[in-house]
């Protein structure tokens, strides 16, 4: 009964809660929460892959390692490839809503496919040089400087010709911005399922294997655990601005001042 006679007394400490009229403003947010969340699982494993697991496995007796890697790995995977996908398949939605909404401000919607078309073509692209950069290789294709230069020429040729294909006097500092950042979240979504994932089927199956039946290790998995520290070290240095241009999308706007 006290509390409730505070609250008559003090009307400002009574909550207000209104929900915008608009179903679009409703879905933007509910897309916004589902991509933070999804994202914060996919991107977190990523670092703790790169930053934890590896230096740990490495320091690991062989036996040890043997043991422990078909019991962590199946989850640890479920979870970093499926909260790719659903990060990767809710940005695209939120993309598409700013592509619509610059698309009526050019009175052009046809521009919602052509933007789209571009952005996908150019970022295919660039990912079919940056698998290649990616592989394991012999002499000086194996130079950290080597790939270093290469990746880092492919995504600031692909984000030039991107913004340069998708500008425009009615283009919003959202749009171009995720046309990096998502780009990038999608180098690292056909990452994760193109490489991480494939090559992490068979060391697991392998790895459980020589467990439970003694079965060495075949020679092979040499190359493919370096393929998969090449691809997610990829993954992890791409993160980076990736995260700096979703954040920009709606809080930095560098690209374009054109308000929504």
């Amino acid at each position: 009964m006290l509390p409730y006679l505070l609250l008559l007394t003090f009307p400002e400490w009574q909550p207000h809660f209104a929900f915008l009229d608009t179903a679009r403003a409703n879905e933007m947010m509910a897309l916004r929460w589902l991509h933070l969340v999804f994202g914060i699982i996919w991107i977190g494993l990523l670092y703790f892959f790169n930053l934890v697991l590896t230096p740990a496995m490495k320091k690991c007796d062989p036996q040890l390692r043997i043991r422990i890697y078909p019991e962590l790995m199946p989850g640890a995977m479920g979870w970093f490839r499926s909260s790719a996908f659903v990060t990767v398949l809710v940005g695209l939605r939120y993309f598409t809503i700013h592509l619509a909404v610059d698309a009526k401000l050019a009175g052009d919607r046809s521009l919602i496919g052509k933007w789209f078309g571009w952005w996908l073509l150019v970022w295919l692209l660039a990912y079919v040089f940056i698998y290649a950069l990616q592989l394991p290789a012999k002499g000086i294709l194996n130079s950290l400087w080597v790939r270093v230069m290469g990746i880092s020429a492919v995504v600031i040729a692909a984000s030039w010709v991107v913004l340069a294909l998708n500008g425009g006097p009615n283009v919003s500092n959202a749009h171009l911005a995720i046309s990096v950042g998502g780009g990038l979240g999608l180098i690292m979504l056909l990452n994760t399922w193109g490489v991480v994932w494939r090559v992490q089927k068979r060391l697991i199956a392998w790895s459980r294997a020589s467990a439970e039946q003694g079965t060495p290790m075949p020679p092979e998995a040499e190359r493919l655990l370096r393929w998969n520290y090449l691809t997610a070290r990829t993954s992890f240095w791409l993160s980076f601005p990736m995260l700096f241009f979703m954040g920009a999308a709606s809080h930095y706007p560098f690209l374009s001042t054109v308000p929504h």
